[in-house]
């Protein structure tokens, strides 16, 4: 078994440069394009996918609703995909010092954010629900989400891991082995 894992299209504020987290910031018309062309490589590549599992946040629901209407799959929110809430650094520059070296502290809350601890096990938990399911899944998330995706299955250092992400709109397969 295995399942697929995308990263929402472009936003707002991914081209001013600024930490979304939990914030919602809408696509652009880019991030619209990137989420019609993802549906549309779905199809090309005969891709099986059984159910999208998009988070709830805007940007992700967008994305994932344009996916469905393209393939046909359905599509529902599932809320722990949520992005993690950055606390105070949300709508600060993405490429700041402070926040770059904060990241690397796992236990840390961001002050009146969430902890990458928490959040790993939040995203553990689906990972391991959808595992037991016999269905091939599409998750709708975000940069910070593939992340821990990464994470669940290849170790990584703090530096790595703080340093991974993906582009928005692509598509990764995940294998249960």
């Amino acid at each position: 078994m295995h399942f697929y894992y995308t990263r929402h299209g472009q936003t707002v504020w991914n081209v001013e440069n600024k930490i979304c987290g939990a914030t919602d910031s809408p696509l652009t018309d880019k991030g619209r394009v990137q989420a019609t062309e993802l549906g549309e490589k779905i199809l090309a590549e005969g891709l099986q996918i059984d159910e999208i599992l998009y988070s709830p946040l805007s940007r992700a629901r967008d994305t994932a609703l344009i996916v469905s209407e393209i393939t046909g799959i359905p599509a529902r929110a599932e809320v722990r995909l949520t992005e993690q809430n950055f606390g105070k650094w949300e709508g600060t520059p993405r490429n700041g010092a402070d926040f770059q070296a904060d990241k690397q502290n796992f236990v840390t809350s961001f002050e009146g954010g969430e902890s990458m601890l928490k959040l790993a096990q939040r995203i553990y938990n689906v990972i391991d629900d959808i595992k037991k399911q016999d269905k091939i899944y599409l998750l709708v998330a975000h940069n910070g989400i593939s992340r821990v995706v990464e994470s669940y299955f290849h170790d990584m250092t703090n530096e790595e891991y703080a340093a991974f992400g993906i582009r928005n709109c692509e598509i990764r397969k995940y294998n249960f082995e």
